[in-house]
């Protein structure tokens, strides 16, 4: 089938099209004033009917008056062969044009929706609240159905994280994303959910959003009705956005997929295509993605050049493949130069030092910070030709915190053009091979009335840094844009820069985040059972070699707690945020085993193995587990088993996790950690136990086939 394009001074309708990949098939139309969702399925699954209309927006304000909008279908472009639809609506007065755009990016896996709005008017107007998606399927009562929501790690993971609940007549659910989640309640999601029928083959549909400002997503039960939305979050309200003359707004593009085999079925089949769809090419080309990493944290804002060589030295010598040079280089926050006392060499020699030695190096910068240094290249809250930059005024006393200041509204093109310049100059200066971003970087209020984002007109906005308010959906909207911006140029620039996504931990997790970076910050607490758990709520829906686990330093008087930290660390991206140079030798000896398996099996796993969470979230007390899977009729055994004192070979022979008396020996409680076998299929399993300080390790292998 070629490109069939449809054009008219107006069209009647058009329709049934269906758009499909290998997993979802969805079938539209497009009416005279609106288009529609006729049904979603799998295709060997349940089918998702709807009748009504999408919600297009009916009004717009010009000149501080509300003025109607009529909307009239114009073209349609039938290119499912390229794997796209879309449908084109026109107002002739006030003059606009809306793109209806849905498109199958991979063989497998969702689709993505985006609606695009043109101002076709030679004035500026402002836009109402114009959702990415909406949707009204048509399900009996009777049906059981369950809901599942993601948190996102943000500073410490919750005692609950993956939130599953039954979807039953009058229940209903609604979270919101912001550009930096906070601890308290409620929590935030990454911006994503699922819904699906109980019993039988589990299966169902699910949504995303992929953007990283401000969001929300819905869900409403009702009768025979199961209705929702998706898209920019609309309060406080009234949500408005600025449009000017020939400019066009574009909703957050959102996927919408169907699925069978549950809450992990759906989870390969995202993972893959995020994997695909999202995530840098070039990322999966490289077979040392994910690397293994050592980060100078360990040291803390004390780090200076000579502790810095030191652990890079080391980490050569313990197979590291890349050394992160956290907080704690620079001269000032905002003042993003080498500290000339600390760093005396420069940051950039340090680079040259871990390359003679085979490693890659990194860096932390929380550039959207601004401070109070005056020496030149620095960013300074009293500048004044950068302070209307600022989100909010400063009192001429004020003091930045070690390595937090003031954030900059970089959806403010001035801004915007500073920040694409000071990136570029830390790559080159600093030669480096990853930059990492930190803090809070993508505003959600902002005090100023010159900025592209509506103006907040006095309302009242919450707490400092947010200044949640009325305009806060747009600031982040500007910003989030700017941010994507921002970082595809310096890919183009730089196409072989690695990129962390740190939000002060996993408070910024989200799919439009996941495109324009290689790796998540899960979380901001690094201890074995914080690390475990985001782990286990982030991988249902992210690629396991995004997710960074930060191993910090735990209580390990016994070599099996040292592996178990180590462990709990080792299930996607792996950073050691530890002095490795403090290790005694039985600890060195521990560590270069472990990284020789992460490095030689595991990772060939995570990188390309499904995954699924066979046991309970880790709640510190049980067994828990996550586990790899890949098809593979050619791989050899992988030889005998490796052991340390507590073998248990019920675990290596089924791959599953118990918990029992048989469990617990002198030794404490055991822990499976990995277990790997081929024969027909390549697979393994990581269990965790803990009882206190009192634990113990195990490593197995088997060329058993797995049931």
């Amino acid at each position: 089938m070629g490109i069939i394009c449809l054009l008219a001074a107006s069209i009647a309708a058009a329709g049934p099209l269906t758009l499909a990949t290998k997993d979802t098939v969805l079938t539209l139309s497009a009416l005279p004033a609106e288009p529609r969702i006729l049904s979603l399925a799998f295709p060997t699954g349940a089918v998702w009917k709807s009748e009504h209309p999408q919600h297009l927006i009916d009004k717009i304000l010009i000149d501080g008056k509300w003025q109607p909008v009529r909307w009239s279908l114009k073209s349609v472009n039938d290119n499912r062969a390229g794997g796209s639809i879309s449908f084109l609506y026109e107002c002739s007065k006030p003059h606009l044009r809306l793109s209806w755009e849905w498109q199958a990016r991979a063989r497998t896996g969702p689709l993505e929706h985006t609606i695009r709005i043109t101002n076709l008017e030679n004035q500026v107007v402002a836009l109402p609240m114009q959702s990415s998606f909406t949707f009204d399927w048509a399900v009996p009562s009777s049906k059981q159905l369950r809901y599942v929501w993601i948190e996102k790690g943000a500073g410490t993971p919750a005692p609950q994280g993956t939130h599953e609940a039954p979807l039953a007549d009058g229940d209903g659910w609604e979270a919101a994303s912001s550009t930096y989640a906070r601890d308290g309640e409620p929590r935030e999601p990454i911006p994503w959910t699922l819904v699906e029928e109980t019993g039988g083959r589990q299966s169902g549909w699910y949504l995303g959003i992929e953007f990283s400002g401000r969001t929300h997503i819905s869900l409403s039960r009702r009768g025979g009705s199961l209705a929702g939305e998706a898209g920019l979050e609309p309060h406080p309200a009234p949500f408005l956005t600025r449009l000017p003359a020939g400019g066009s707004f574009t909703t957050p593009t959102i996927f919408l997929g169907a699925f069978s085999d549950g809450i992990d079925g759906a989870g390969n089949i995202l993972r893959r295509w995020v994997a695909q769809a999202l995530l840098n090419p070039a990322d999966l080309r490289d077979p040392a993605y994910p690397l293994l990493v050592s980060n100078s944290w360990g040291s803390g804002m004390d780090i200076d050049g000579e502790k810095a060589r030191r652990m890079i030295e080391d980490a050569g010598k313990l197979g590291f493949e890349m050394f992160h040079l956290d907080a704690g280089w620079f001269r000032g926050v905002g003042d993003w130069y080498s500290h000339p006392h600390k760093f005396p060499l420069g940051v950039g020699s340090l680079a040259d030092y871990a390359h003679s030695l085979g490693l890659k190096f990194g860096l932390w910068v929380d550039w959207t910070q601004a401070g109070i240094a005056t020496e030149g290249g620095a960013l300074s809250v009293h500048d004044p030709e950068t302070r209307d930059w600022l989100t909010r005024d400063v009192a001429e006393d004020w003091k930045p915190e070690p390595f937090k200041g003031i954030t900059i509204d970089i959806g403010y093109p001035p801004a915007a053009a500073w920040c694409s310049r000071e990136l570029d100059r830390l790559v080159n200066d600093f030669h480096l091979d990853m930059l990492e971003h930190d803090g809070y970087l993508v505003a959600e209020g902002c005090l100023r009335n010159d900025h592209p984002h509506v103006a907040c007109n006095g309302a009242p906005l919450g707490p400092e840094p947010w200044l949640e308010g009325p305009c806060s959906t747009d600031v982040s909207y500007h910003a989030a844009r700017a941010y994507y911006r921002l970082y595809e140029q310096l890919r183009r620039r730089h196409p072989r820069l690695l990129l962390e996504a740190c939000n002060d931990g996993g408070r910024m997790v989200d799919f439009g985040t996941a495109a324009h970076a290689d790796y998540f910050s899960i979380t901001d607490t690094y201890d074995p059972l914080s690390n475990r758990r985001a782990f286990y709520d982030a991988s249902h829906v992210l690629p396991a070699p995004m997710l960074e686990c930060y191993v910090e330093r735990y209580p390990a008087a016994r070599p099996a707690a040292f592996l178990y930290m180590l462990r709990s660390g080792m299930m996607g991206w792996c950073t050691i945020m530890q002095d490795t140079t403090t290790w005694d030798s039985q600890q060195r000896a521990a560590a270069r085993q472990a990284f020789d398996l992460y490095k030689t099996r595991l990772r060939p796993l995570i990188r390309r193995a499904d995954l699924y969470h066979i046991s309970p979230r880790p709640d510190g007390i049980h067994w828990d587990g996550v586990e790899y899977f890949a098809a593979s009729a050619q791989r050899a055994p992988l030889g005998p088993p490796l052991c340390t004192p507590f073998q248990r070979p019920h675990l290596a022979r089924s791959g599953s996790v118990r918990h029992g008396a048989d469990g617990f020996g002198a030794g404490g409680p055991s822990i499976a950690a990995p277990v790997l076998g081929t024969r027909l299929h390549s697979r393994a399993s990581l269990a965790f136990g803990l009882e206190g300080s009192r634990v113990a390790a195990t490593t197995g292998a088997t060329d058993t086939t797995y049931s």
